[in-house]
């Protein structure tokens, strides 16, 4: 694939309109405040791994709904929480269709010296990787397989509604955990863990909170109108699919007004911690101006524009950087 989107220079100064409801901050703070007051703490489990130079937790912690929503929280094994300072902890949201997967795939945070909570996806798990352990109890209306029309009539129902919700309170349950530094909390992920820690660290901010830095790599859920327009793969290709169904005027108003409470171009204005992407030129998954409109979004509300940089990959498809992004999140997780 060449590269298809608009030049570098102008995804720079990419800085789109988009359609933003007038609630959009209230909608969200009262879904992060329901969530908190009807949650309960944690649930930590030492598990046998076999591994000598990692502990690993299993961790419970109520998500939206108060629903239980799986975790593995994997940590240097040489670190006592009673004799050491806390640990900085990275949350990872993860990529579509994959769940938390097995512990051992989990393991270079906790070499680093940073401890790392994996959120499980609920109902997602079974695309990709070693699975997921969490369901989907919220039944949903009439939709393309997938969850991206999961709920598309009320932005109350849909499905992105619940994923971002338990962001929010994975990163509340990890600063919970003896043993983690509260105040040093990053969070991360690829693609709907990208778009996913776009949404939580600007929800968190929204709600006077904030996390340590955020590092959304090739993030997805961002523009959903333009991703529509320029590509036709999944997962914004079921959006399409939906459409072409559901054809006509109200239908699609009712489509865009849900996805615009959940669209990264919007929730990025209100974030204030620093923040490194990534973004790949020849991506036709998640459309390169599609995350700059996040990116170049980042922030804009703040009454200080956050640090951020973006990395970009000129070469690349979804993959982006993959293992080439280790390095430099860490280098900028040590510098927040």
């Amino acid at each position: 694939m060449a590269q298809y989107d608009l030049p570098l220079d102008e995804l720079e100064r990419y800085s789109p309109a988009v359609d933003c409801p007038d609630d959009l901050v209230p909608f969200w703070t009262a879904t992060v405040a329901e969530a908190r007051a009807t949650a309960d703490a944690p649930v930590v489990v030492r598990v046998e791994t076999g591994l000598t130079e990692v502990v690993v937790d299993d961790v419970t912690f109520a998500g939206f709904g108060g629903h239980p929503v799986k975790a593995w929280l994997v940590r240097p094994a040489r670190h006592d929480p009673a004799a050491h300072a806390p640990l900085p902890a990275v949350v990872e949201m993860l990529g579509y269709g994959g769940g938390r997967g097995l512990p051992h795939e989990h393991l270079r945070w906790a070499a680093a010296g940073v401890a790392h909570l994996v959120m499980d996806t609920r109902g997602q798990g079974g695309h990709w990787g070693a699975g997921g352990e969490t369901p989907d109890p919220v039944g949903r209306s009439a939709g393309v397989a997938g969850f991206m029309t999961a709920g598309i009539d009320d932005p109350h129902d849909h499905y992105y509604r619940r994923f971002y919700t338990d962001g929010v309170r994975a990163v509340d349950a990890v600063r919970q955990i003896p043993g983690i530094d509260p105040a040093r909390v990053a969070v991360t992920g690829v693609s709907q863990g990208g778009g996913g820690s776009v949404a939580v660290a600007s929800l968190l901010a929204m709600a006077g909170d904030d996390v340590a830095a955020a590092m959304p790599d090739v993030p997805f859920l961002s523009h959903f109108r333009r991703a529509v327009r320029l590509v036709d793969s999944r997962p914004y290709g079921e959006i399409t699919q939906y459409l072409s169904v559901r054809r006509g005027p109200a239908a699609e108003a009712t489509v865009w007004r849900t996805l615009s409470y959940l669209d990264g171009a919007n929730l990025a204005r209100h974030a204030t911690a620093p923040a490194l992407f990534s973004v790949a030129l020849m991506d036709v998954t998640c459309p390169p101006s599609t995350v700059y409109a996040a990116y170049n979004a980042w922030g804009a509300a703040a009454a200080a524009p956050p640090r951020k940089r973006i990395d970009v990959y000129p070469y690349n498809d979804h993959e982006g950087g993959q293992a080439y992004r280790f390095a430099p999140q860490l280098a900028w997780l040590r510098a927040s």
